[in-house]
């Protein structure tokens, strides 16, 4: 048996000493001990086992490469996939659309219609077209003494071009009117002529009103110049009662780009002259000349989410009958905001301009006007001048309610010096010899500086390609400094209209308006007592059409007006035709 000597050794003095001190000392003592802190361990005092342990060992950490082989031989298949066909697309078969058609229909009231559009290329750029429209009716409106009758026929011919740098166009057209002065005043001659002498002079109105009116111009324009182009027209016009007057005017237009942003300048030339022979009054003839030149600069800039343009128009306007001469200035600035991307935008601007009336579009609004411009006020003297549009100032909103509905609502207020209004004619049954236009059934004109609140508010829904519906109303607060009213203006006007595509075949549309009440002013010379305000009503009016496409070339229709029946007035003892029904067709055809 084998013996670890040094480890016995020092197990026996070990042994031995602690016996030794137990004898010594039997009793050891006491000692307090003060604990300040108990021990309370914490996280930081711990051990944390790595989830990944740091290996020092290199040969641990050398990865062993993987050697692999692929072996590959080849399969008998019979399998033959089939080939890929793209899903089914209907496709809506494209309309043909011809270059040239005619339309014509007939309704009650002995109307009819006809319209022809014929265009035709000649060369590789260059083209001619042309328009004939014609409108008539025999009338047959109840309770009246005088015909009622109405035609217009028009003719238009144009020539034109279209280059790679530039395009021109010639104008050229003739346009042929007539109507009766059927609204006579109901209280005509009462109490002054007796029955019979009363109808012997209405029956005397059997002279037409007839308007004639020539017209020729042209258009040049320019792709990439400066010189964006120029536009000319000159107008003849004149009438069965000695009125003639002539217009021209020229406009010149230069436009071009810096950093992103357009600079226009157009320029204004316009002149109006005429005579309007014997005034109402059988005083001297009236007559008129009033050149206008202008300049109207601007600045556009548009960017991502707004747009601004800022400019202003000059004008010297030289009245030669009256040596009436005057320089104008107007504002012109606009901006938009889009406050939420397309749904909300917000705009506002100011703007201001020279208008320049004429004979001619005071009887396209008015026909019944009186050839004479009676001088119902000392501005009318002048004849026919402009009408100073001083300021007009606005700001709406408009956007989108969803992708289908678009809305705009908007509110202006505009200032009017020389606003043309029509006034109701005044008449004397105890003349012997009237003329046609003299029995309280004709209008003049008078000149008022005019202030117009206005606010305007409109809906259009595109719900798909087949139906379309448009609401849209205006209210007007009109405020005259001479005149007592603003005299056959209406202070409501509310429109609608709806566009339906009921099959390919069938189509269908209705039109639907209302137009407040409006004042005029009745003047009978010997009886005062029948003078004064007169309200017009307001009206109410429906129409609608409804069609049927045969074939792409022919199609028919079915018109009809006044669904209402209402024999509202449009003007002063001046009432409209009843329901109204047309029947007709159009046909598309090229050469």
């Amino acid at each position: 048996m084998k013996l670890n000597i040094p480890y016995i050794t020092l197990a026996t003095l070990v042994f031995s000493m602690a016996a030794t001190a137990q004898k010594k000392d039997e009793n050891i003592g006491t000692e307090v001990v003060n604990v300040v802190k108990p021990y309370t361990p914490t996280i930081s005092d711990a051990f944390k086992v790595k989830e990944t342990p740091t290996l020092d060992d290199d040969e641990t950490s050398k990865k062993e490469p993987i050697k692999y082989d692929i072996f590959s031989f080849p399969v008998a298949s019979t399998f033959t996939p089939s080939k890929g066909r793209a899903a089914g697309v209907d496709k809506t078969k494209q309309e043909r659309i011809f270059k040239n058609y005619v339309t014509t229909g007939f309704g009650n009231y002995a109307t009819a219609f006809a319209e022809l559009y014929v265009t035709e290329e000649v060369g590789e750029a260059d083209y001619v077209a042309g328009m004939v429209k014609h409108l008539s009716s025999n009338g047959g409106i109840k309770g009246l003494e005088v015909e009622d009758k109405f035609l217009t026929s028009s003719i238009d011919l144009t020539y034109g071009s279209k280059q790679d740098g530039y395009a021109w166009n010639a104008d050229a057209g003739f346009q042929y009117r007539r109507n009766y002065w059927y609204g006579v005043a109901p209280d005509y001659g009462y109490p002054t002529l007796t029955w019979e002498e009363r109808t012997f002079a209405v029956n005397s109105i059997d002279d037409w009103q007839t308007y004639y009116n020539g017209h020729v111009g042209g258009r040049l324009t320019f792709n990439e110049s400066m010189f964006s182009g120029v536009e000319l027209h000159y107008n003849r016009f004149w009438d069965a009662y000695d009125v003639a007057e002539n217009r021209f005017y020229l406009k010149p237009k230069m436009q071009f780009e810096i950093d992103n942003s357009t600079v226009t300048a157009e320029f204004i030339a316009d002149y109006v002259g005429g005579d309007v022979g014997t005034d109402f009054t059988g005083l001297s003839p009236l007559k008129y000349a009033v050149a206008n030149f202008g300049v109207h600069p601007s600045f556009t800039m548009v960017r991502d989410d707004w747009s601004f343009e800022i400019g202003g128009s000059i004008f010297y306007s030289a009245d030669m009958e009256h040596s009436d001469d005057k320089v104008l200035f107007y504002p012109n600035a606009t901006a938009s905001l889009k406050v939420v991307g397309d749904l909300m935008v917000f705009y506002v601007g100011a703007d201001g301009g020279l208008q320049q009336n004429t004979m001619r579009d005071l009887t396209t609004a008015n026909p019944f006007m009186s050839p004479s411009l009676i001088r119902t006020n000392l501005s009318t003297e002048h004849g026919i001048k402009p009408t100073d549009r001083q300021f007009d100032g606005f700001a709406g909103l408009k956007g989108k309610l969803s992708n289908y509905v678009s809305y705009n609502v908007r509110g202006s207020f505009m200032g009017e010096r020389d606003k043309i209004l029509f006034r109701h004619n005044t008449y004397d049954e105890t003349i012997l010899v009237q003329k046609p236009y003299e029995f309280g059934n004709s209008f003049g004109i008078v000149y008022d500086n005019v202030r117009t609140l206005t606010f305007f508010g409109e809906v259009k829904a595109d719900f798909n390609k087949n139906v379309s519906l448009g609401i849209n109303g205006s209210f007007h607060k009109y405020t005259t400094k001479f005149e007592q009213e603003a005299w056959n203006l209406p202070e409501i006007e509310v429109g609608a209209n709806l566009d339906v595509t009921i099959t390919p075949q069938w189509y269908a549309g209705a039109n639907l308006f209302f137009v407040g009440e409006r004042k005029d002013f009745d003047v009978k010379l010997n009886d005062p007592l029948v003078s004064g305000i007169k309200t017009l009503n307001a009206y109410f009016d429906a129409n609608a059409h409804v069609g049927y496409k045969f074939s792409e070339r022919l199609s028919f229709w079915l018109r009809c007006n006044n669904i209402a029946n209402q024999a509202y007035e449009k003007w002063l003892n001046y009432t409209v035709q009843s329901f109204q029904a047309m029947i007709g067709g159009s046909y598309k055809f090229d050469f």
